[in-house]
């Protein structure tokens, strides 16, 4: 298996390019928001827990999560690889993750990391509002909030695998086709 991390802040365009490395390598999506929705709706012993959580307002616990990709992995190991979408986010999770992999005699290949400016991100969260229906993307102190906690917490998991020397960075502006080019030619160099 190839397994690779999508990271980036929020409006860098992991859910347009996962969408179509999914459709080219055929991986299977790990997005935890997905995975959350899909347990609860299952009303599944990990889905319940994790709404007993969220219906108090707080967050999920790594170790409900941990257990929902494991699922996962269990589920599908005749998958070409995993693509992490939005998970891990704290580097307590990418090495609970190392860990669940390692159980499974596999591992993270790689990380590719898609790099946009702040204002572009803003631009493309405002714009995603009123494509996507998101209308907490045209909300500014929602937008500072989201981009602060990616430098803030999010970032150390690209510390974390840049110590493993798994991380590649991606120029995220320019066109959909052209950033897909790059990831495409990162992974298809990684995996040889």
């Amino acid at each position: 298996m190839f397994n690779i991390i999508l990271f980036g802040p929020p409006g860098s365009g992991k859910g347009t390019q996962s969408e179509r490395l999914i459709a080219k390598y055929g991986f299977k999506h790990i997005a935890t928001g997905d995975l959350l929705r899909s347990e609860i709706a299952g009303k599944t012993e990990l889905g319940l827990q994790a709404k007993s959580y969220m219906d108090q307002g707080q967050l999920v616990p790594d170790a409900v999560v941990i257990g929902m990709v494991d699922n996962v992995i269990t589920d599908n190991p005749d998958a070409y690889g995993f693509l992490f979408d939005g998970f891990p986010r704290t580097k307590a999770q990418a090495e609970a993750l190392d860990q669940l992999l390692l159980k499974h005699e596999e591992k993270i290949n790689l990380m590719i990391a898609l790099d946009v400016p702040e204002e572009e991100l803003i631009i493309r969260m405002m714009n995603r509002a009123k494509t996507s229906g998101r209308t907490d993307d045209a909300d500014p102190e929602v937008q500072k909030k989201r981009i602060s906690v990616y430098k803030n917490e999010t970032l150390a998991v690209a510390s974390y695998y840049h110590q493993f020397g798994k991380v590649i960075t991606i120029n995220g502006q320019g066109s959909i086709d052209e950033i897909f080019a790059a990831l495409s030619e990162e992974i298809d160099d990684h995996s040889a």
